[in-house]
């Protein structure tokens, strides 16, 4: 998979080319979102997203769709582009995930505002809490949804310190979800790489 910072039609395999290539390369590709992915407490997952992942994404949808024409190849491109990170920023897929339908149903609707309350923070600096759901709103006055995306930008000096291999966690200052977490070191160093 051809990485380029900029994800545009010609960038994209053909799905002849795809189907070859998710043969030999899904399980890196799972690896590679596995490493990037971070559970805050029981029912929160944040998968921190990246041009591997989104190109990926975007290359199932085609695949599944069987989308070959170049105007449906673009509204891909336009739905899950801006999840890469560019630079000052790490963009995450946030998943509250409770297994139990009737659990769920009671904890989403505790949940409201729960994404704008997601935080990092880096050692040695203030909290930068999520910009949340820029695309569309996903919750009302009855519950949030199970599925957020969040973006947290920082400060140069801030990206100095993780470059330089500060402590960093990950957490939630929500009422009903009390929840931190440092970031494993691995993660962090791939994390690390999207900042310039």
């Amino acid at each position: 998979m051809q990485i380029t910072g900029k994800i545009t039609p010609d960038s994209l395999m053909s799905l002849e080319a795809y189907s070859k290539f998710r043969k030999a390369h899904k399980a890196d590709v799972i690896a590679h979102r596995k490493l990037r992915s971070v559970a805050l407490g029981e029912h929160v997952t944040l998968q921190f997203e990246s041009e591997t992942t989104i190109r990926y994404q975007i290359q199932e949808m085609l695949r599944i769709e069987k989308i070959f024409e170049e105007e449906g190849i673009l509204q891909e491109i336009d739905a899950y582009a801006p999840l890469v990170p560019d630079g000052s920023n790490w963009k995450a897929t946030m998943l509250i995930e409770y297994p139990d339908e009737n659990e769920r149903r009671r904890e989403l609707a505790r949940l409201i505002g729960v994404a704008q309350r997601m935080f990092v923070e880096v050692e040695g600096h203030a909290r930068v809490h999520a910009i949340a759901d820029e695309d569309l709103e996903r919750e009302n006055d009855e519950k949030t949804s199970a599925v957020h995306f969040v973006r947290f930008e920082f400060t140069p000096a801030m990206t100095a310190s993780i470059k330089a291999g500060a402590s960093v966690k990950l957490g939630c200052d929500h009422p009903n979800y009390p929840a931190h977490t440092s970031i494993g070191a691995e993660t962090l160093a791939c994390l690390a790489s999207d900042l310039t």
